[in-house]
């Protein structure tokens, strides 16, 4: 594969991705404005709080989709459509249970995510009455996340955009439709996402009803029904499950030391870690397009095509994260007046702007080696590369701590560099091992 056609194919799958990222603020900024025109702000406080809780809790297990694309992608690139189709049923069937675990458990999870969450006494008691709804949409979000992925592994990205403009537009319309027009509050939103949810898993179903018609082979039962046949997709998922509780827990602590430093640096965190967010909608597309592409040239055992990938994927992270931080640091200011009209907020954030600026430099290479070790299946160094991160992440703060906001920063900014710096280890270590063909520079 020539540097051009692997830039081309990059950049096919990894635009999808990128719009259906956009889509996702979008739909908060809806459920705000609709909820926000009410005549009490707990209704509000309500929704921030439940979406807070799910967004959190949904993240814990978007293994189903990263662990879907690694391993459907592999099959792929083996030819192996029988295995393609076996990884579909078993993917969902997980992602069905646990969805059903979470609505059975859902009163002590409700429970303690909203104690974590520690809002008003009003507020938490709609939240609850909000995240009791929210929660019966669990099988169907988590079944999207398997379909998502097993589409993304086949290298279709279109459908991941497809489904969430479907989700989002449908949740929208029923956002207007039951608090504007039926006078509903936040309850009426809740409702609004989970009839979304499940119409988007109705589309997502029709959309693997054709593609099985282009697959050979069948379900097959033993594949479906027996534990043992779970063994690689549980290994692959709960190295992910735990990576991902330690990125919740980084970004959590992050928060919460921001707390204590008053509300004003709270909410300059907060703005700033939005610039992040931002950039992390780019990356993640260029991420998302190399599993599928790393994973195919896996299964096939083509290294040439693997080291076509990751240079091409190298090429548009690193010019996306210089484009980010050329903006932050020359448009950082007015940005932050975008996001904010506090003049303290906006000058406490101001202050702490250079660590924007170097953040996307650094964190590129996490992003990168995420999509390379997702595609290769090999999630065992994901985890290892977070647990070495909060080693250093963590004394860190607690060395610094003098510095105040300036320490913390500088500590949340160690992190990303050591896991860019594990993740970039491990890679160069597979290149002269597993992967030998793979050329030595990226």
């Amino acid at each position: 594969m020539t540097p051009s056609a692997a830039r081309r194919r990059i950049w096919t799958l990894a635009w999808p991705i990128i719009l259906s990222n956009i889509t996702v603020p979008l739909l908060g900024l809806v459920d705000t404005a609709v909820v926000g025109h009410l005549p009490d702000s707990r209704y509000l406080a309500a929704v921030t709080l439940g979406a807070t809780l799910f967004s959190f809790l949904y993240w814990g297990f978007g293994f189903l989709r990263m662990g879907t694309t690694g391993l459907t992608s592999q099959a792929t690139g083996r030819e192996n459509d029988s295995e393609v189709r076996n990884l579909l049923g078993q993917s969902l069937l997980l992602a069905i249970g646990i969805g059903l675990l979470l609505i059975l458990f859902s009163q002590p999870l409700i429970g303690l995510g909203l104690w974590l969450l520690d809002g008003s006494e009003v507020a938490t008691g709609l939240a609850a009455e909000y995240a009791q709804i929210r929660i019966l949409s669990a099988p169907a979000v988590l079944a999207n996340y398997a379909i998502i992925g097993w589409f993304l592994g086949q290298q279709n990205s279109r459908v991941t955009l497809a489904i969430l403009v479907l989700t989002n537009g449908v949740n929208i319309v029923l956002d207007l439709l039951f608090v504007v027009g039926f006078g509903m509050t936040s309850d009426g939103v809740a409702w609004a996402t989970v009839i979304a949810d499940y119409t988007a898993l109705a589309f997502g179903a029709w959309l693997v009803s054709r593609q099985l018609k282009l697959l050979e082979g069948r379900f097959l039962r033993e594949r479906l029904l027996k534990l043992a046949a779970y063994a690689k997709l549980f290994q692959v998922n709960a190295n992910l499950f735990v990576r991902t509780l330690g990125l919740l827990f980084a970004m959590a602590f992050f928060t919460s030391r921001g707390a204590v430093q008053g509300d004003t640096m709270l909410a300059a965190n907060a703005v700033l870690l939005q610039f992040i967010m931002l950039t992390s909608y780019a990356l993640d597309g260029f991420a998302h397009a190399v599993e599928a592409l790393i994973g195919r040239s896996v299964g096939r055992r083509r290294w040439d095509e693997f080291g076509a990938a990751v240079r091409s994927a190298a090429w548009f992270s690193l010019m996306t994260a210089a484009t980010a931080s050329l903006v932050f640091a020359l448009g950082g200011h007015y940005l932050i007046a975008m996001l904010t009209s506090l003049p303290e907020v906006r000058d406490t954030a101001g202050s702490y702007l250079p660590w924007m600026v170097v953040m996307p430099l650094i964190a590129v290479w996490s992003y990168l080696f995420d999509g390379v070790f997702i595609g290769a299946t090999a999630t065992r160094e994901m985890r290892n590369s977070i647990f070495v991160g909060l080693a250093v992440y963590l004394p860190a703060w607690w060395l610094t701590q003098g510095f105040g906001n300036h320490g913390l920063w500088l500590s949340f900014l160690l992190f990303a560099l050591v896991r860019s710096a594990v993740l970039s280890a491990y890679f160069l270590h597979y290149r002269r091992t597993r992967w030998q063909s793979v050329p030595r520079t990226l």
